[in-house]
């Protein structure tokens, strides 16, 4: 029983660093096939379509009006713009303060239209509504704590256009504008620039695999439509339409140019509570598209399913089996100091050196891929490559990473007594903001 788990966990633990190798080397290849001196200089488009631009909004004065302004100025044509602002079931003033600037003299001319809402579910059913009455061909979407950068709409439908028929979504980056508040934060732009420039890049490349992150993309209005918009009450649902698209056989493709800012979470209760969310969130749609691995779904979509299922549940599970390894044999070995005759209980052979030595190869080997992906996704973002980052990314590998467990395990119990206790576990946490 013992030689099993030690096999699983670190059997399970190498698969995962391959994968890990073979994104970041998809990653790789792109930055190096696309690092080029750019004029500044943006060509116009061969066609600006019309774009809906919905911001779904509940209890967000903090935040609102900086986001307003920031889509208010986007380098897009004005004439070409819809924009939504929706205050949905607000307790506060983020109608007020949204109302204000769009109502401000050199925005005259803009379509905007700041809408008080009385429904149900949640940013999905904002979406589902603002997708009802949009006139635009494209629905974009910014989370109300999201600033895009000037260039990010002409950014995603540059992409879009680039092929209609296959790309039916278009998503682009987030950034942390916020990463300075204190350690977390930090910690969480760390994640954030490798997921963005890594895994999202390496994915891409290689696969031509996308994922709808929630702010800061674009979709089809025609196509959202007819795969029936969002699952109003999803915890999650940028993953949840994100196989729905997949599912249908359309592309949503990265437009690596565009970039919003976000704001994350600045204190350890609020962090959990969001990334909670969305782990739960991930594992009911795991769970609902789990039969696509054995069906004529396209390869892509399986893809996907494969890759949740095995971050979620098994890489997770084998995480959890080796620090139990770990400390059960720490502990035996502080007691063996005392009692030579006690046994090592998870070794291989008679002593416990070759399965230390092993751990410690496992265990050097993925602190180094950690820091490699963490920071080759820092110098290929401009002011991020700095030694205070290493340090942190350093830092963070004992500490931040290992949130993850902890959060993914809560979630998993979570959703698990939703079931037996026939709870409603689709309960919407308000993510905390913070004035900047």
């Amino acid at each position: 029983m013992g030689k099993g788990l030690m096999i699983f966990a670190l059997v399970s633990i190498w698969i995962s660093v391959s994968i890990t190798l073979l994104i970041l080397f998809g990653a790789v290849r792109f930055l190096l096939r696309t690092t080029k001196q750019s004029s500044g200089v943006l060509p116009p488009l061969k066609k600006y379509p019309k774009i809906t631009i919905v911001v779904p909004a509940h209890n967000e004065e903090l935040v609102i009006q900086d986001t307003v302004t920031a889509i208010l100025n986007l380098n897009y044509p004005k004439e070409q713009m819809e924009i939504k602002i929706v205050a949905d079931n607000c307790e506060d003033h983020t109608f007020e303060t949204a109302s204000a600037i769009a109502n401000e003299p050199q925005y005259k001319g803009y379509d905007i239209e700041i809408v008080k809402r009385k429904g149900s579910g949640g940013k999905a059913g904002v979406l589902n509504d603002m997708l009802a009455v949009a006139t635009g061909e494209w629905i974009c979407v910014y989370d109300a704590d999201a600033m895009p950068e000037g260039n990010a709409l002409y950014f995603l439908v540059s992409k879009a256009i680039e092929d209609e028929q296959k790309y039916g979504a278009v998503f682009g980056r987030n950034k942390t504008r916020n990463y300075q508040q204190n350690f977390l934060t930090r910690c969480i732009n760390l994640e954030i620039v490798t997921t963005q420039r890594i895994h999202h890049v390496g994915q891409w490349e290689l696969f031509h695999i996308g994922r709808i992150p929630g702010t800061n993309f674009i979709i089809r209005k025609d196509f959202v439509e007819s795969i029936g918009g969002w699952d109003n009450g999803a915890l999650t649902e940028d993953t949840a339409i994100s196989f729905k698209i997949m599912q249908s056989g359309q592309l949503i493709a990265l437009a690596t140019n565009s970039e919003a800012f976000q704001q994350e979470p600045e204190s350890l209760q609020a962090y959990y509570h969001q990334r909670k969310r969305w782990a739960k969130g991930n594992y009911e749609v795991i769970l609902e598209n789990f039969h696509h691995l054995f069906d004529k779904s396209n390869w892509r979509i399986k893809m996907e399913v494969l890759y949740y299922t095995s971050t979620f549940f098994w890489f997770n599970a084998a995480i959890i089996v080796s620090n139990f390894l770990f400390l059960v044999n720490l502990v035996a070995m502080i007691v063996k100091l005392f009692d030579p005759s006690f046994i090592i209980p998870f070794t291989f052979g008679g002593s416990n050196r070759q399965i230390a030595a092993i751990l410690l190869v496992n265990w050097a080997l993925m602190f180094f891929i950690y820091l490699l992906q963490i920071n080759i996704a820092l110098v290929s973002q401009y002011g991020q490559s700095t030694t205070k980052n290493l340090g942190y990314s350093i830092a963070s590998y004992f500490t931040y990473s290992q949130l993850f467990i902890i959060v993914a395990t809560s979630a998993f119990c979570s959703l698990i007594l939703d079931k037996i206790l026939h709870r409603d576990g689709s309960k919407w946490y308000k993510t905390q903001r913070f004035a900047d």
